[in-house]
């Protein structure tokens, strides 16, 4: 309930009305998902068990904030061991400058990151210091204002005489809605932006063609396709929700951290055209309609015409049960050594088929791993875009080596028989460089029941100077994060790829845009963290202590490295 003026005598120069746009006590606020100045993932949803979230405007330089802070510390210290989450949240300066001012001013809070500020302005956010209060039974907004009075009109009193935050968190931790439930805030302006409004016809409609149709289109993964104005329309509210919680596009690294090819992601400028667009009621305007030709999937081979295409044997998936990873083989027709600079593999039905990893079964190499030899050629998994080997470099299939495979099915209720088909795609002769691959992983691992953030770290320290390619890690349903990081050998840290929010349902490889040369002695470091914790909505069993396994509701920590070594003499310059 709102407290009116006339009920609280003396406070009236306190409890002024918000501006028209800003959020009401008692409104539904709208979940999000952005990243904090350290590089972690930060979801609004996760917190659905809190008794409350407290979320105060964070602006560097601004003093106000800076005498705020320590006030803020002293509740977080006396309601955080009571389940209070407490964040803060940046909508005007840039990571670097974010880190700067936390480690000078000792801020130990998470900083949320709003570069285009669709977070604040979906809060009406004015100014700094300003503390936001979400009930999470119901995600509304339960107070709005400053931490207390002591920095009313901008002058810092020795000590406060009311202390609206605290009293809201007693009143929500008893569960009542807070008396006092908004308060001018007296903080630094922020200087919101006020884009103009983006035209359908030349923006919208050509950015989910080219970043969204290609799984969005008849016959596609996406579960509805982009094919004009209308449906996009149907659509919008979802698509402003699932650009708001970082659910799409499907693309997870962090881009603080290198470029990669085939990156779907959205720069935070697409996304906030998008959103905002769609704030606005998603207006047609004028203009042609670019969506409408879009055109349904085919069974085309994306890199052309293959060399040679090899049948997975066929296999009948049941429509319900457990199905145990299958490793079929497959026969080699060829009568003669090649060298494969690509491959690209078509599920023969993309609804039961969960991954492929596609190898080489060769005699002559069955001393090294098993799995780097199953994954030697590559791998499938939805949303995986077929990507050409690095120039200059291929995998030798022998004359006489067989082809293995992995297969992971998934029942779907309808009984279905798959034939998965391979592409192979040849140099003309011997490439300069022969790919290679490296895998990590540790088998004992043992994940603690309801442990939050679990993490393991494996190493592998490369012995001859490489030229890294891509990298990819790999967990399953409790994977929270995951992180690659060189150590080289005079001690300088590099991170080589972030996945602050890795996704069990999306399985990309981060192919870098420009490769990077290690020096021998490089040390990479995997880092896997995983979420055991109820809080995590697709954790089969939260009391269970998790072992490596390979079926979904069993964990792994499996990093893929792909490189090749450098060839004597060959400079690190010339290598890139």
């Amino acid at each position: 309930m709102k407290t009116t003026l006339s009920k609280l005598p003396g406070l009236a120069a306190l409890l002024l009305a918000m501006p028209a746009a800003a959020l009401q006590p008692g409104q539904r606020v709208d979940d999000f998902r952005l990243l904090d100045h350290r590089g972690d993932s930060r979801a609004l949803y996760y917190h659905a068990d809190a008794p409350a979230v407290v979320i105060m405007v964070q602006g560097n330089g601004c003093p106000v904030v800076r005498q705020a802070l320590p006030a803020l510390a002293e509740l977080r210290g006396r309601f955080g061991p009571r389940g209070v989450e407490f964040l803060l949240l940046n909508a005007q300066d840039d990571r670097e400058a974010v880190a700067r001012e936390a480690a000078e001013f000792g801020i130990h809070l998470p900083v949320l990151l709003d570069p285009v500020q669709l977070v604040a302005s979906s809060l009406g956010v004015t100014r700094t210091a300003e503390v936001f209060v979400v009930d999470p039974r119901t995600r509304t907004l339960a107070y709005r204002g400053p931490v207390d009075n002591r920095l009313a009109y901008g002058a810092q009193k020795p000590a406060a005489t009311r202390h609206y935050l605290a009293d809201a968190l007693e009143a929500l931790l008893a569960g009542r809605q807070p008396a006092i439930t908004q308060v001018e805030p007296v903080g630094c302006l922020v200087d919101m932006q006020k884009p103009a409004p983006a035209s359908y016809a030349r923006e919208v409609a050509p950015l989910l063609a080219e970043k969204c149709s290609g799984c969005h289109r008849p016959g596609g993964i996406g579960p509805w396709a982009m094919t004009g104005y209308e449906r996009v329309r149907g659509f919008a509210p979802m698509i402003r929700e699932v650009l708001r919680t970082g659910r799409m596009p499907p693309w997870h690294a962090d881009p603080h951290f290198w470029s990669f090819e085939g990156d779907r992601s959205l720069t935070d400028a697409q996304r906030a055209l998008l959103v905002r667009w769609v704030e606005a009621g998603a207006p047609r305007g004028d203009g042609p309609d670019p969506l409408l030709a879009v055109t349904p999937v085919t069974q085309d081979w994306a890199l052309g015409k293959p060399d040679l295409v090899v049948e997975v044997p066929a296999f009948d998936v049941p429509a319900t049960g457990v199905v145990d990873y299958r490793y079929p083989r497959a026969a080699n027709p060829l009568d003669r050594d090649v060298w494969v600079r690509a491959i690209e593999i078509h599920p023969g039905d993309r609804s039961v088929v969960h991954h492929v990893l596609a190898g080489i079964d060769d005699p002559q190499t069955r001393g090294r791993d098993f799995v780097e030899q199953l994954a030697a050629l590559g791998g499938y998994s939805p949303g995986r875009n077929p990507l050409p080997y690095p120039d200059g470099a291929g995998v030798l299939l022998r004359k006489g080596a067989g082809l293995r495979f992995q297969m992971h099915y998934t029942p779907t209720g309808k009984a279905v028989r798959d034939v998965t088909r391979i592409g192979l795609y040849f140099h003309d002769g011997p490439p300069a460089h022969e790919l290679r691959l490296k895998f990590l992983r540790t088998h004992d691992l043992r994940i603690p029941p309801h442990a939050a953030d679990h993490a393991v770290t494996v190493s592998h320290v490369f012995e001859r100077d490489i030229v890294l390619y891509s990298l990819m890690p790999h967990a399953h349903l409790r994977g929270k994060a995951a992180r690659f990081t060189a150590t080289f050998p005079d001690g300088r840290e590099e991170v080589l790829l972030s996945v602050p929010n890795y996704d069990f349902a999306w399985q990309s490889v981060y192919q870098l845009r420009e490769p990077r040369v290690l020096p021998a002695g490089t040390r990479v470091d995997f880092l896997m963290r995983w979420d055991n914790s109820a809080r995590n909505p697709a954790n089969p069993d939260p009391a269970r202590s998790v072992p490596w396994g390979d079926q979904t509701w069993d964990e792994m920590n499996a990093g893929w490295i792909r490189y090749r070594e450098l060839a004597p003499g060959e400079s690190a310059r010339a290598a890139n």
